[in-house]
């Protein structure tokens, strides 16, 4: 598993996810979430953030399925996916992971033709790292 590189301005985002919790970075002063997480907010300029919680609610906006060849720890698992999600609660907000069986499942535990640009999926964490799961209809 590839584990994520942090900064000073993304290092609350891991800390809340190994928490369980997912969060994006807000402009304290005009309320405007934003992701990657950075110092300055575009829109106003206002150096205030604070982070604020989601529902976890998301539908997929774009995906890819990998097949070899890839980094070795990964050709293994392929063929998997790899989803672009827009967050429901801010859905300028756009997060890359996994759709997953269940929190901590393999990356090709869910079959790629299950996976559909526009279908909802649920945020799950497993060792402090986001994934989703397909929401039932």
């Amino acid at each position: 598993m590839l584990t994520p590189v942090t900064d000073a301005d993304g290092a609350p985002f891991w800390q809340y996810a190994a928490r369980g919790e997912l969060r994006v970075q807000t402009c304290a002063d005009c309320a405007e979430p934003r992701f990657p997480p950075r110092p300055c907010c575009p829109h106003c300029q206002s150096f205030a953030s604070e982070w604020r919680l989601m529902s976890g609610r998301a539908r997929v906006w774009s995906y890819v399925v990998p097949h070899p060849p890839l980094l070795p720890d990964y050709a293994a698992r392929a063929p998997y996916n790899v989803v672009v999600v827009e967050l429901a609660d801010a859905p300028r907000i756009r997060l890359v992971g996994n759709v997953v069986s269940h929190a901590g499942a393999a990356l090709d535990s869910v079959a790629p033709e299950r996976i559909r640009i526009g279908a909802r999926v649920q945020a799950v964490f497993a060792d402090g790292m986001p994934q989703w799961v397909l929401e039932r209809a």
